[in-house]
């Protein structure tokens, strides 16, 4: 079978072994599901013999509140990664930017449309960090650039100035920046360190954002985008189906907005734990790139991730991410008890694998 692209394959390992692992390889909240979601969900099966509302009102109406944004730059989609495609396929870039290592979606969506990918290269050096030099790869005939902030897999956060400076020089040039924000509600600044302020000053910038991670809701696929160009999203929403938000999933988002504590719960924990599973994992003498967010990229032996996937822990392998070798592996931050039982694993099988 070919192997596939992320990570969170649990029916992958679940078919190899019979049972679940100790799965490190997804980065989403390791508070599972809130219960208000799990009761909305619930809740709705009752309707879930009508068609989804296509347009998501009720739920873009809320989120409007949430983001304080018009209700008209907003658009719902089944996950962040049906957004990517939807806005490729309605801007059809001929060529376009992503910086490397990231996302493999952006490349994946673009070459679907036969763009052509420029890369920018981060650095070991600057621990991967996005630095002014992105700005003299965007060029005349670049007409699309994605960012992720915070990066994935290197955790690593562009500043606010910076990205700023990015969408100037993308106007410049006629180019649209794609700012991939999934994973920045999980800094509790995230909303000040949001490129929300620029929307109201250009058309040129797209905001992707997701349920997924931060609400433990990467089964329920619903994410959104943010934009003012409204002629941009309308030919996004007619570039896929017309029904890609389940009821269910749209009571779900619904529900999900009212989740505050359980959001602070979620902070909490990321901000007490990454900062003791860093200190663990060099410990043991690992080179850690200090992330900001609920995961963390690190270098060990190549032939670590499998030898943790046969004593039951999945990592995520970062070898095919362009830009990374085999020997790079990023590990989500999950509660205290499974981080310990990563760090025992791993205290256990690097002596094996560097023999």
């Amino acid at each position: 079978m070919q192997p596939l692209t992320h990570g969170g394959d649990w029916a992958g390992y679940r078919a190899e072994f019979g049972r679940d692992p100790l799965d490190f390889s997804a980065n989403v909240s390791p508070l599972g599901l809130p219960d208000g979601v799990a009761e909305a969900i619930t809740a709705s099966l009752a309707t879930a013999d009508r068609y989804p509302d296509p347009l998501c009102r009720a739920l873009r109406a809320k989120l409007a509140v949430a983001e304080n944004v018009p209700a008209e730059s907003l658009l719902c989609g089944n996950g962040a990664a049906d957004l990517i495609f939807r806005l490729v396929l309605a801007a059809k870039p001929r060529t376009a930017l992503v910086t490397a290592p990231t996302f493999a979606e952006y490349a994946t969506a673009l070459e679907t449309v036969g763009c052509t990918v420029e890369r920018h290269f981060l650095r070991e050096e600057n621990d991967f960090a996005v630095t002014e030099d992105i700005l003299n790869a965007v060029h005349p005939g670049i007409e699309m650039v994605f960012l992720c902030q915070p990066n994935n897999p290197t955790g690593q956060l562009a500043q606010p100035a910076l990205v700023e400076a990015l969408l100037h020089k993308c106007e410049a040039v006629g180019a649209r920046l794609v700012v991939d924000e999934c994973f920045l509600d999980f800094l509790p600044e995230g909303d000040t360190l949001s490129a929300k302020r620029l929307l109201q000053t250009s058309k040129h910038l797209v905001i992707l954002k997701a349920f997924t991670k931060l609400y433990g809701m990467a089964g329920v696929r619903l994410g959104y985008c943010l934009c003012t160009d409204e002629a941009l999203l309308a030919r996004m929403q007619a570039a896929g189906q017309p029904w890609a938000v389940s009821s269910l999933a749209q009571a779900a988002g619904i529900a999900a907005l009212d989740e505050t504590e359980y959001v602070a719960q979620v902070r909490e924990l990321i901000q007490t734990q990454r900062p003791i599973l860093a200190s663990g994992l060099r410990a043991l003498g690992l080179r850690v790139v200090e992330g900001k967010v609920n995961y963390l990229l690190f270098r060990a032996p190549e032939a670590l991730g499998d030898a943790l996937r046969q004593k039951g822990a999945v990592l995520r392998s970062c070898g095919n991410y362009p830009g990374l070798s085999a020997c790079w592996y990023r590990t989500a931050v999950r509660t205290e008890q499974e981080n310990r039982q990563l760090l025992a694993l791993l205290a256990e099988t690097l002596p094996e694998v560097a023999r």
